[in-house]
């Protein structure tokens, strides 16, 4: 097929990437701890982290899995925040030969059982705030080894035994729970573990590119999730394509391993994971950020030092353009705002380019593809829009549902084909089956329109769409023109069923000026959006309902009374 992007790509930026220039994603680690040794990794509550620390700890951390007898390949699960633990455990179970299996800590036992038991994990890394939750389900799974993390892990004995003691007991953020320790099983603690894996070898591992990494699994949020099968291919592959895309912006600073990135999203989602690998292949650091719901604290963390490297959600954007301090921040150092993970909005690109002087730059991708699919050039002047061009070694083209090629301009079905494309979801045939095309592209759900130049627009997801009297309406595009509404802070579009038109639209909107009215929201809408794009329900909320990455639930707004 015609690359009509390939011509647009920025200067320096090359078609494809090689994957096989590594054995593995563990040989792509190795190499940078070595060769980064004495380069800081982390800083997290201001206490460093650097190469040469997580080489060896991710090391004696491996050496100890190993020494609990976990079959080759079996699946650990980590259930950690962005702490300096996380990077530790997921080098070690890399290492080791096992895959990673990432948890959002926040899941309920529903969710935390499900994808125990769907991934067969035999062992799980967990923070202790979040303990009570494994207690009322791990019966029911074949988790046979629990790590217990505490916070103030690998922050020093002093600081971090202050930490730990203000978390369990002044914060009290540590529920009670007594975890059974039937069937043979075992609770360790992290420092422990560590401590004993230093005192052991840990045993080289054949792994090879198609080795499985990561069993990373798929939001949920319209029914059980799925797990995507990452291979070590996969995963280098996207940090190749990342580092390809980014590095045009990062030549100001002259070497990117001085780079400050900012992890605010949570390292067990992919879009944060993709980037935290990106880190270590520049041998750069990450700022860490346990808790960036406390705006206060995480404005103070970018007031220290400059930062380069901002990824974000809109939501994420959003939220830290309203608060008080965050014009007194330094923007000078800061060369990429990436967003993604959801649409990014006019409105708040146009803000954020305003008040920090950096374009917001909007890419697109999912778990079943490593969070790499498309992005828009990041020296680009200007909000675009538009979610961008494939990036290097990708396929993307537009299908109908029957999975035929549609015209140039036409809106159809994003499929997407790239050595960062996962192989399927894990023991699910059918939904594999359902999700490639015949000639091998995956099917993402999301619909969109390819223009001559290879820039690619976003529609919306199938399952989003609303259907007005036989008219198709996208909730993107009216959310993306009611943010730029004066006084609008964020809102988000749903159908609701309607005798007349079969649907209507409603609309929710966080305001900043509480004088803001449904009828200015709707006379905005009427100069707009055409008639039957126009909004029958306008309903003001403090807040929307998100995921913990940051997205709307547009599926809780829909059933609201």
């Amino acid at each position: 097929m015609e690359k009509s992007w390939l011509k647009n790509y920025p200067e320096g930026v090359p078609h494809d990437v090689q994957p096989e220039q590594y054995r593995s994603l563990t040989h792509l680690l190795e190499e940078s701890f070595r060769k980064h040794a004495s380069n800081p990794f982390s800083v997290c509550m201001e206490r460093w982290m650097s190469y040469r620390q997580l080489d060896e700890l991710s090391a004696a951390f491996g050496a100890w899995l190993q020494a609990q007898g976990l079959e080759p390949g079996a699946r650990v699960a980590i259930m950690l925040p962005n702490i300096p633990q996380f990077a530790v455990t997921l080098a070690a179970v890399l290492r080791a030969g096992y895959t990673c299996v990432n948890l959002n800590p926040l899941y309920t036992a529903r969710e935390l059982e499900h994808q125990l038991k769907d991934s067969g994990a035999t062992a799980i890394v967990i923070l202790e705030n979040f303990a009570a939750t494994l207690e009322e389900v791990i019966d029911r799974t074949d988790v046979k080894h629990v790590v217990m993390a505490s916070m103030g892990d690998l922050l020093g004995v002093w600081f971090g035994g202050w930490i730990t003691f203000a978390v369990r007991h002044l914060a009290k953020m540590v529920p009670a729970y007594k975890l059974p320790l039937t069937g043979g099983r075992q609770v360790t603690p992290f420092n422990r573990a560590v401590a004993q894996g230093a005192r052991l070898a840990m045993r080289p591992v054949a792994q090879s590119l198609d080795s499985v990494a990561f069993l990373q699994y798929t939001g949920g949020t319209t029914g059980l999730s799925k797990g995507a099968v990452l291979t070590h291919r996969n995963i280098v592959a996207a940090i190749l394509q990342a580092e390809a895309w980014f590095t045009p912006a990062l030549k100001r600073i002259g070497d990117v391993s001085k780079t400050n990135s900012i992890a605010a999203l949570p390292l067990y989602h992919i879009f944060a994971l993709t980037l935290c690998m990106l880190a270590i292949r520049w041998g750069s650091h990450l700022t860490l950020i346990p808790n960036p719901r406390d705006f206060g604290k995480f404005i103070e963390v970018l007031r220290k030092r400059p930062f380069h490297l901002l990824p974000a959600v809109n939501t994420l954007f959003n939220a830290l353009l309203q608060h008080p301090q965050f014009r007194s921040v330094d923007f000078s150092q800061l060369c990429v705002s990436q967003a993604g993970g959801m649409a990014a909005s006019a409105g708040t690109a146009r803000q954020w380019q305003e008040v920090t002087g950096c374009v917001m730059v909007e890419g697109w991708g999912m778990s079943e593809t490593c969070a790499i699919g498309t992005n828009n050039p990041v020296l680009a002047s200007k909000f675009s829009g538009s979610i961008g061009l494939p990036l290097p070694g990708i396929d993307l083209t537009i299908k109908d549902d029957a999975g035929r090629t549609v015209a140039q301009g036409e809106a159809g079905e994003i499929c997407i084909k790239g050595p960062n494309v996962m192989p399927g979801y894990y023991q699910q045939p059918e939904e594999n089956a359902a999700a490639f095309t015949a000639d091998g592209f995956l099917r993402t759900g999301d619909i969109g329109v390819m223009d001559a130049a290879g820039y690619t627009t976003i529609v919306d997801r199938k399952k989003d769409m609303i259907l007005v009297s036989g008219f198709n309406v996208f909730p993107n595009e009216l959310e993306n023109v009611i943010s730029l509404c004066p006084g609008v802070v964020e809102c988000a579009a749903v159908g609701v069923a309607d005798e007349k038109q079969g649907e209507a639209i409603k609309v929710f909107v966080v305001r900043s000026e509480p004088t803001l009215t449904e009828e200015d929201v709707g006379r905005y809408c009427r100069q707009n959006l055409t008639g039957y794009k126009l909004p029958k329900y306008i309903e003001f909320r403090d807040e929307l309902p998100k995921t913990n990455v940051g997205k709307i639930l547009r599926r809780e707004l829909r059933s609201a009374k």
